[in-house]
């Protein structure tokens, strides 16, 4: 059987960028079991409500939703259970050390099959404050205006 090549998103967590700012991202593999990866590959996952914990020296993905799989028999897993992430150990004690710190929290941002193994990408990021939100959408919206004038005035011309 031919392996799998590319890259195939299955969740992203558009929300974490709007209510987090992101410092540092990593990619970690996820510890599943067979009708989870079934579930994946359907495409249904949510990281809605998602975050990751440092536990004795592991990092643990905690509530994402991957739902039970619909042709699964009574050994279907649990939607919302803990699952490991895969991460190399200079990885994880610099994310120890970063939670420590107040403020820092681990989220997930999008979930995906890279060559045919189901990735997450993390993020080391801190909340935003409601201004921030506010400045933030301010500054896109002004960008998108600015965009809209300058390619009417190449149309113009």
């Amino acid at each position: 059987m031919a392996r799998e090549r590319g890259h195939t998103v299955v969740a992203q967590n558009r929300k974490a960028r709007h209510d987090y700012h992101i410092d540092d991202t990593y990619e970690a593999g996820i510890v599943l079991t067979g009708t989870e990866v079934k579930a994946l590959r359907a495409g249904k996952a949510s990281l809605v409500d998602g975050f990751a914990e440092v536990r004795d020296g592991e990092v643990w993905l905690r509530n994402v939703h991957i739902p039970e799989y619909d042709l699964g028999t009574w050994n279907n897993h649990a939607p919302r259970r803990s699952r490991k992430l895969l991460l190399r150990k200079d990885e994880i004690s610099k994310l120890i050390g970063k939670t420590r710190e107040t403020g820092y929290t681990l989220v997930p941002l999008s979930l995906y099959f890279k060559d045919g193994y189901a990735k997450i990408e993390l993020a080391l990021a801190r909340g935003k404050k409601a201004y921030d939100k506010r400045h933030t959408l301010a500054e896109r919206e002004a960008k998108r205006e600015a965009e809209r004038a300058m390619a009417n005035a190449r149309r113009k011309r």
